[in-house]
């Protein structure tokens, strides 16, 4: 996919969040089921889809059910401000102790 500069979470449109949390909620889903799930249309899930890749918010593994289908997972925690779990967690520890 390609680079999106420096674009996170907050940047993107509202049926790419809503997709992200069709995923955080449900869990590993394919395309099919993600439209299903969000009631969005197939060519906007596959738009949210592709650009929560660019940021590497979502990966793409094989659906060993159906070869010709992906299954889409959340790639890691993220905040609602964008930043990774962790990253925030070393924010917070980091200010209170200076």
């Amino acid at each position: 996919m390609a680079d999106t500069d420096g674009e996170d979470m907050t940047d993107l449109p509202p049926s790419a969040k809503l997709v992200f949390k069709v995923l955080e909620y449900d869990g590993p889903l394919t395309q099919k089921q993600i439209v299903e799930e969000s009631m969005l249309s197939a060519r906007t899930v596959r738009y949210a889809l592709e650009r929560l890749e660019g940021i590497g918010i979502v990966d793409e593994d094989i659906y060993f059910a159906d070869a010709r289908q992906s299954l889409y997972r959340i790639d890691e925690p993220v905040a609602a401000d964008g930043y990774g779990a962790d990253e925030k967690r070393e924010d917070a520890c980091c200010a209170g102790g200076q």
